[in-house]
């Protein structure tokens, strides 16, 4: 294994850390993670294998580095690093747009960039906060308490995202289940069967799609009436695009609505502050998501030796990158363990960076203010209706979110 020689700053720590590790508090980096933010901007973890891989910890390295072309997304490649066995069911997948590297991956992601815009975004805003007055009116006429992933974090984004793609809503609890039997399943094979089960679904409604006369209005209709008919996309292609819209696009933004609430709930002067001025809900979007880190291992494979402060990254060794680490570099930010909706926050990584940064990070952000911003607003006495330490929050080894949050206002 290659080891660290002059590198610059803090040196590595004499044993590499496990990674993975479980957060403690839902909204910081796990405590076992000491070490590698005292070793900035570079270390070397080992995974649940055994196997020795770099970690990336800084935050100017992380952003040269995920713009290196040197690194590859391609999780076929046999030394591509995995974050736990259950991925090894479905490495030889095609993974759409993430899993892909240029060109293909530049191919893939020019056609979706229309369906992402800023401008398409804010054209769904009405739409989205039609969706979350309904989940919220229910909960209301209901009482409380409420479980708040199932009322409301979880439902916002489906429904956002299935009448994004074209997707039938009435399916939702099949794709949800399949979603965290993939992302989290205790073995291989429930990662391969969700795989497989959300594959054969997609691939039903894109064939029904196809049949169809003309395109409805959504992505998936898009992609069938215009890039299949024509040529440009093979059937799996638009499948496998199908799976990781759906999934990333309901996945991510639930989790970042609990924890993004349970966060604001236990911080109590930085939610009154919020409330006080409601025009500081972007900025308090993007530093919760700079915070809370949700997407924490980033990984990729070095196809050439790389030289970066002082250090070679040689051919074919793994490298994974710590958002929760790197969006909490001092070198960056001032007092990064501190909730501060004031401090400038736009070059975090937790959509990453580079040409894989998140195609849909202008969904989630509307997504994101409306649904907190109105949660706020109609129910201005929420609080938690249980013990913070007895909540269950989600293992470190998929997406960072609460597993319940049992609320009442």
């Amino acid at each position: 294994m290659t080891e660290l020689t002059d590198i610059t700053g803090p040196a590595t720590p004499a044993d590499p850390v496990a990674f993975p590790q479980d957060r403690t508090c839902p909204y910081h980096p796990p405590t076992g993670y000491a070490p590698l933010r005292e070793a900035r901007p570079l270390a070397r973890v080992t995974l649940y294998d055994g196997r020795e891989v770099w970690m990336v910890t800084g935050h100017a390295i992380a952003r040269a580095l995920l713009a290196d072309p040197r690194l590859s997304s391609d999780r076929r490649r046999g030394e591509f690093p995995l974050l736990s066995p259950r991925f090894e069911g479905v490495r030889d997948r095609r993974v759409a747009l993430l899993g892909q590297d240029d060109p293909e991956h530049q191919r893939q992601r020019r056609m979706m960039i229309p369906s992402f815009t800023l401008k398409r975004a804010g054209g769904l805003r009405p739409a989205i906060q039609r969706i979350v007055d309904g989940l919220l009116d229910t909960m209301i006429e209901q009482g409380p308490p409420a479980e708040l992933v199932s009322a409301f974090a979880l439902p916002v984004p489906s429904m956002v995202i299935c009448d994004v793609l074209g997707v039938p809503y009435a399916d939702h609890e099949f794709f949800e289940e399949q979603s965290r039997r993939l992302l989290r399943g205790p073995t291989a094979a429930d990662s391969q069967g969700a795989r497989d089960r959300l594959e054969e679904y997609l691939g039903g409604l894109v064939d029904a799609k196809a049949r169809q006369s003309g395109p409805g209005d959504g992505v998936l209709d898009e992609l069938v009436h215009q890039q299949l008919s024509q040529g440009t996309l093979e059937r799996a292609d638009v499948v496998s695009l199908a799976v990781i819209l759906l999934v990333a696009g309901h996945e991510t933004t639930a989790n970042m609505i609990s924890l993004g609430t349970f966060t604001l709930l236990q911080n109590p002067g930085r939610l009154a502050e919020l409330r006080a001025d409601p025009a500081l809900l972007p900025a308090a979007v993007e530093e919760l998501m700079r915070m809370l880190s949700i997407a924490d291992g980033l990984a990729r494979v070095a196809l050439q030796d790389i030289e970066i402060d002082g250090t070679t990254i040689r051919a074919g060794e793994g490298v994974f990158f710590a958002t929760s680490v790197i969006n909490r570099d001092p070198g960056q930010y001032d007092d990064p363990d501190a909730l501060d909706f004031h401090r400038p926050t736009r070059h975090h990584v937790a959509f990453g960076f580079g040409i894989h940064q998140c195609l849909g990070q202008n969904l989630a952000r509307a997504e994101l203010e409306i649904a907190l911003g109105t949660l706020l607003t109609r129910l201005p006495g929420l609080r938690l209706a249980a013990p913070a330490e007895e909540i269950p929050f989600k293992p470190g080894d998929t997406i960072q979110g609460m597993l319940e949050l049992p609320v009442t206002w």
